[in-house]
């Protein structure tokens, strides 16, 4: 029998207000995934907060995002990585949506797999909070299939978009494996002058590890779900990403939610990603996420989130 999302939600036994905000975001990926297939993905012209060039594609995903959180009236804050603001959506609304509207941006030109990524809150605003606050994480991916993936803290499930336009079960509850073979080693170049990072890069391949890194952060963690472990490492880089490069509440907190509901874990050398204190809207981590006990061995020949 064919479960779709919706009846998995309403069988989680979730509110009706946090499945329907899911639902809406669900519809926002349908018409994103639209836009890659049959939409301009040309430069728009603009840029975002941190002067990057905005594709085409960038702008639509995040104009599609925000209208769906705005009309679906339950969600009183929200904000995207392409934005500097915290936008106010419906005061009376009861969740906060932090998302990132299409991670892994440069690789359209190339036809490589992207995605969005969603981390909702319960209450107004974000900072002060830690990503045990969460109450719902989620992002999609479009490749040769669209897939959802979302947890409200009761296992981690996927969902597959079919050809009459719903997501249907594709797997429930899976597990990440405490080692494995699979390694993404982002940020490579901070392992010129990182030498504990270059070593353990050198430990991988010497121990016969399998390369993963398309050089989006959504496919290679949607690679280890699927591979059932794996690791993700972004160390940082001096002086140009002394906390690394990635963004804590748009795509670090949501994914270590998902990996921790598979059985995974997500570190930055100091602490668990999910009990990093938001201080401010694009405050920055380095991540080691994927499998329990290979992101234990990082962390022991890492330690400080600082290179050395």
């Amino acid at each position: 029998m064919i479960k779709l999302l919706d009846s998995h939600l309403y069988d989680a036994g979730i509110p009706d207000s946090l499945r329907h905000l899911i639902m809406y975001i669900a519809r926002a990926g349908k018409y994103i995934d639209h836009a890659i297939k049959t939409g301009d993905l040309g430069v728009a012209g603009s840029s975002n907060l941190f002067g990057e060039n905005q594709l085409a594609l960038d702008v639509l995903s995040d104009k599609i995002i925000e209208d769906n959180l705005k009309i679906c009236r339950l969600v009183s804050h929200a904000i995207s990585e392409e934005k500097e603001g915290v936008m106010e959506c419906n005061p009376q609304g009861k969740y906060s949506v932090a998302y990132d509207p299409l991670d892994g941006s440069s690789l359209v030109d190339s036809n490589l797999a992207i995605g969005s990524i969603f981390s909702i809150f319960e209450g107004p605003g974000f900072e002060g909070r830690t990503g045990r606050n969460q109450v719902a994480a989620l992002y999609l991916q479009y490749g040769p299939r669209t897939t959802l993936t979302y947890t409200v803290g009761k296992g981690t499930h996927e969902f597959t978009l079919n050809d009459v336009g719903e997501f249907s079960l594709s797997r429930e509850s899976f597990k990440l494996d405490p080692t494995s073979k699979y390694f993404a080693p982002g940020n490579l170049r901070a392992a010129k002058d990182n030498a504990k990072y270059r070593a353990l890069v050198d430990e991988w391949i010497d121990g016969g590890k399998t390369l993963r890194y398309s050089g989006g952060m959504v496919p290679d963690v949607n690679h280890m779900f699927h591979k059932g472990g794996g690791i993700f490492a972004y160390p940082p880089l001096a002086p140009k990403y002394p906390n690394g490069k990635l963004r804590l509440l748009f795509e670090c907190n949501p994914f270590a939610f998902l990996a921790e509901q598979a059985g995974g874990a997500a570190h930055n050398g100091q602490m668990d990603i999910m009990d990093i204190v938001i201080e401010k809207p694009h405050q920055r981590t380095p991540i080691y996420i994927g499998s329990k006990d290979e992101v234990k061995k990082v962390v022991e020949r890492l330690g400080s989130n600082q290179p050395s």
